[in-house]
């Protein structure tokens, strides 16, 4: 095939900005019940009728549990500096708190040792999304000890794998659990409460600064953060309605998490709106939830466009859009990512995540994904240009690696750039991979591979 060309902002990039892959472990790993794994949360919320669209569950995913060495080679063929992964919590500590699994966290340091010695850096996150499910039997998020818990846990992992990894992030997407778990109920726990949600993104947020405290206490080496989904809150128009609607969605979705961990506050808007419904605090929960941080994750998919009579039909943006139905925006991550860097003071940005869901065919053993060769290419310009306007960052990680189990979408929803067939579990190489493969290895002084030459494992 030829390959697109890269971005012309590529060449802006320096040396030391690090590209990378992004997967997470329910998403993948499957081996649900093998070596003493406990439940998740989400292999509960599987189990519940009608929840996951086609009604799967991650019982197997992509097997990458069993077959971690063989992706780590593909993933060394693609000439990636960096993988980010997560830590399945209950595979390493099954009841979120007491005895340790050790064939868990072998896993783990096998395939941090593994990553290392291809010349990967090793990206980790302490929480996509899996808590234990015993901790969730006594309230979960909502209930402040699982806060130290999870202080625990993350101070377990550092002891274990801490001095060979590139970053841990506390949390991944703390809106999502709140928001989509707690209080929408569409991902687990499937709860459907706001002031359940609000007092979930409390502890989350306070767990990610306690956390940070303690691991530096104990003298973890590696930098740390914390991972937000983010976008432009836009008004559908420029009626009154329509922009106090806005301030108050963006202050929801972005302010909501940005003040506190920046500015030490929740935003007074927000917390008026939630009245009885906004979270219960302690004495120096603040102070905790705004230690400094080493750097920040970003995962960007679209901008939200906010009307007062009701959500947004993103058939009417005129933008095209992927098969999640999301407009296409790059545009939205340069606004992002400025306006970041102009109100808040940020450590290094990272676009942790970012890609698109589109119906790919494998035919004669190809995919063709050209819209997602197109949607990563603009974006990464995109990042380009947020650094042109003086933006610091520090890397950018396409979502995902691998077609996976895509939460309550299931099996049906494909952001790979590399295609899994689920019943064989073969691997191959989508144009995207093979793009992707080519401009890093374009570039002076990256890595070099010749990952385009063998399109499947």
């Amino acid at each position: 095939m030829t390959h697109a060309p890269a971005p012309q902002a590529i060449a802006s990039f320096p040396d030391q900005f690090v590209w990378g892959v992004a997967t997470s472990a329910f998403q993948i790993e499957g081996a649900a019940d093998t070596d003493g794994k406990g439940r998740s949360i989400w292999d509960d919320f599987c189990k519940q009728p009608g929840a996951i669209a086609d009604a799967s569950d991650g019982l197997r995913a992509c097997d990458h549990y069993h077959r971690w060495q063989d992706d780590l080679d593909l993933i060394d063929r693609l000439g990636v500096d960096a993988y980010r992964f997560s830590v399945s919590w209950p595979r390493v500590r099954p009841g979120g708190d007491g005895a340790w699994n050790e064939k868990g966290l072998d896993f783990y340091e096998r395939m941090v040792d593994g990553l290392l010695a291809r010349g990967i850096k090793p990206y980790l996150t302490l929480n996509h999304w899996d808590l234990p499910s015993e901790l969730q039997a006594k309230g979960g998020w909502t209930d402040r000890d699982t806060v130290h818990r999870f202080v625990e846990y993350a101070q377990g992992i550092d002891r274990r794998l801490g001095s060979r990894v590139a970053s841990i992030v506390t949390h991944n997407e703390p809106w999502v659990i709140a928001v989509l778990g707690y209080e929408q109920g569409i991902f687990a726990p499937g709860i459907k409460s706001r002031a359940a949600a609000m007092q979930a993104s409390h502890h989350l947020l306070l767990s990610h600064g306690l956390a940070l405290q303690a691991l530096r206490a104990q003298g973890c080496k590696a930098p740390l953060g914390i991972v937000l989904n983010l976008s432009p809150v836009q008004s559908a128009t420029d009626s009154e309605e329509d922009k106090a609607q806005t301030r108050l969605e963006d202050g929801k979705l972005l302010r909501w998490y940005m003040d506190p961990l920046f500015k030490g506050s929740y935003p007074v808007d927000v917390i008026a709106y939630l009245g009885a419904d906004a979270p219960r605090m302690q004495a120096g929960d603040l102070d905790a939830i705004r230690t400094p941080m080493d750097f920040m994750g970003v995962n960007y998919y679209s901008r939200a466009v906010v009307s007062a009579k009701g959500p947004w039909d993103t058939t009417q943006g005129g933008l095209p859009l992927t098969d999640m139905g999301w407009e296409i925006y790059p545009e939205g991550l340069t606004e992002l990512l400025v306006r970041m860097h102009t109100d808040y003071p940020v450590p290094p940005l990272y676009v942790t995540e970012n890609g698109g869901a589109f119906k790919d065919v494998l035919q004669d053993g190809q995919v063709h994904d050209a819209d997602r060769t197109d949607y990563i290419a603009r974006h990464i310009a995109a990042v380009g240009e947020a650094m042109r306007q003086g933006v610091r960052m520090g890397g950018y990680m396409v979502w995902s690696l691998l077609d996976n189990f895509e939460w309550a979408s299931g099996y049906e929803k494909r952001f790979g750039i590399v295609h899994v067939d689920y019943a064989t579990q073969k691997r191959t190489l989508k144009d995207s991979a093979m793009w992707y493969a080519a401009m890093l290895n374009a570039r002076s002084g990256h890595r070099s591979h010749s990952a385009a030459t063998r399109t499947t494992l």
